[in-house]
């Protein structure tokens, strides 16, 4: 019985698929075409959806347009892979050397990558309902909970720059009910900053009118705040 070891394999592979001409046949190329428009459609779907739901301080049109553009290249390496067996060995080597580091700093910018990822992948192999229905399962799911988020209190740091003593106690008057903890507190000789994290009910803001008519308090920084402080 004649053994076949992994080169005669791949040759004999090879010569079946016919060469790296195998795939480059009109229907596989209309095919390929349709499969690489659709995923333009999910690709903007997702970008819209991303520039709607935003919920940071800064948006990045460049982050929303790289989710368009993964989803397109995604799914053109899909149907690479699927055309031709030598192509998806070297592409999976030529990938496989890739590395990124681009710091992601939002959880949510990860999520919209790794779905531009999905679907890319799932239309790249001709499943473009699945990706479409997935874009409408996670697009409610998003709204209903972003729709939660709206209605709950808001987190803010409020820098409260200021000279002269009876100041926190001020602070806390004019905070009120809102809960709230201080975080910080810098000494510079006379003056003082301090840092107190406030739980906002309602975009409630009259606790910092009456801040800013105290002669003793500089100036106020009223700064949005999700965990981390946002640059």
């Amino acid at each position: 019985m004649e053994t076949l070891n992994f080169s005669d394999i791949f040759k004999k592979s090879f010569l079946e698929t016919g060469g790296l001409m195998q795939g480059l046949n009109s229907s596989a190329l209309m095919r390929a075409m349709i499969y690489i428009l659709l995923s333009v459609v999910i690709g903007t779907l997702l970008y819209v959806l991303y520039r709607k739901t935003y919920a940071g301080v800064v948006y990045s049109r460049s982050f929303a347009v790289s989710i368009l553009g993964m989803t397109i290249l995604t799914c053109a390496i899909i149907v690479t892979i699927q055309s031709n067996t030598v192509l998806s060995l070297g592409m999976v080597g030529a990938l496989s050397i890739v590395r990124y580091r681009t710091a992601v700093k939002d959880p949510m910018d990860l999520l919209y990558l790794f779905w531009a990822v999905a679907s890319g992948i799932a239309t790249g192999a001709g499943m473009f309902l699945i990706a479409l229905f997935v874009f409408v399962v996670m697009t409610i799911v998003l709204l209903i909970l972003s729709h939660a988020r709206g209605r709950r209190d808001e987190l803010y740091i409020l820098l409260v720059h200021y000279t002269g003593e009876g100041i926190e106690e001020k602070v806390r008057r004019a905070i009120g009910t809102h809960p709230y903890k201080i975080k910080s507190k810098t000494l510079r000789k006379q003056d003082v900053e301090m840092a107190i994290e406030v739980r906002v009910r309602k975009n409630d803001m009259r606790f910092v009118d009456a801040l800013r008519a105290d002669d003793q308090i500089h100036d106020l920084t009223l700064v949005q705040y999700s965990g981390d402080y946002i640059d």
